[in-house]
């Protein structure tokens, strides 16, 4: 089969597909088309422009904060983490990019950035703009989209700057996992004491790697004071909590090439079929719950005292989610937040 045939045929089962589900998502489109969404969005369609972008991930993502407020969306297999407001100065160097904000807070691995669409939809309201960048496997990494209040010009200006001619993409398969050692292999007691001898949160990756140990593997190892396993259904419960009491958290949700952060109040809660949203102005979750695999409360030391976090997993073992009560650096943890969590342990304990 020609490679116009091998096209055609893909775009005749995306419209028929489309015709059965109108609503479906990229994502799910992709899957039923045995394609990657890289390669979906690729194929373009009638109602939409398409140009790929240069893979200056960097210089593209120092431009965005002139498109004004967009919508920054990051999501894994499990949950889609959308969040409004205008993008802040890109900070770090080399492969690492940070953006610091009240509104939009990037951890971003350009390493990872494969490659990147600017599409241009038209829509009932008018066009809308996003820009996709995706992986070596044409997973979504990161998307961001025009709002109401996106300046237009602008974005077409960075469209215009960073396009580049369509060519094929080079999908290749994700890597295997590494298998996780047996227990028996990891050095518990030495990597209990170098846990207890944290000084921020942010070095708890780098103990992972000495000891050689999974994640969920170590909050199993590391013992009840450290880490405790609680119900699927405690991201429900902190989630409504929060609400409630009206205390600021932070939700991290990531996948290899970026972690987008959200820092504040959760207000509009929904569950709809086996999806937990938050429906909020300027941050909305959408969490698929039957994902959840394992929950825990972990307790990590630091220089401002215990941190406590609510950690998700899915069967795979890979992280979903990741929930704090709002903090900074230098700023002991919010005691609101520190009873919901510690109050998920109990009801379990009882």
């Amino acid at each position: 089969m020609s490679a116009n045939s091998s096209t055609e045929a893909l775009i005749a089962r995306r419209a028929a597909l489309l015709a059965e589900e109108p609503n479906l998502r990229a994502r799910v489109l992709a899957e039923k088309l045995g394609i990657s969404e890289a390669e979906l969005v690729a194929l373009g369609n009638e109602r939409s422009t398409v140009t790929r972008l240069r893979p200056e991930w960097r210089d593209i993502i120092a431009a965005v904060p002139a498109l004004g407020r967009v919508m920054a969306l990051t999501r894994n297999e499990s949950v889609v983490h959308e969040r409004k407001g205008t993008y802040g100065a890109l900070e770090g160097g080399g492969h690492v990019g940070l953006i610091v904000g009240d509104d939009i807070d990037l951890r971003i691995f350009f390493s990872q950035w494969k490659s990147g669409f600017a599409i241009v939809e038209e829509m009932e309201s008018g066009p809308r703009r996003s820009l996709q960048f995706f992986d070596a496997q044409g997973t979504a990494i990161h998307k961001i989209y025009q709002t109401e209040q996106s300046d237009a010009a602008a974005f077409d200006a960075l469209i215009a700057r960073f396009a580049t001619e369509a060519s094929p993409l080079d999908i290749v398969p994700a890597p295997a996992p590494k298998p996780a050692l047996p227990d028996s292999e990891i050095d518990v007691a030495g990597f209990r004491a170098a846990w207890d001898a944290l000084k921020d949160t942010h070095e708890f990756h780098g103990l992972l790697m000495k000891f050689k140990t999974q994640r969920v593997q170590a909050l199993r190892l590391a013992g009840p004071d450290r880490a405790r396993l609680v119900p699927g259904s405690s991201l429900r419960a902190a989630l409504l909590a929060a609400q409630d009491t009206a205390t600021p958290i932070m939700v991290f949700v990531g996948n290899p090439g970026m972690i987008q952060i959200h820092t504040g109040p959760v207000e509009n809660l929904k569950p709809t079929g086996p999806w937990f949203n938050v429906m909020d102005e300027k941050f909305n979750l959408h969490l698929r719950e039957d994902h959840i695999d394992s929950a825990w409360v972990v307790w990590k030391p630091t220089e401002d005292g215990t941190v406590t976090s609510l950690e998700l997993f899915d069967k795979e073992g890979t992280l979903i989610a990741t929930l704090f009560g709002k903090r900074k650096p230098g700023v002991p943890e919010d005691n609101a937040w520190r009873a919901i969590v510690n109050g998920l342990t109990e009801r379990e304990a009882a």
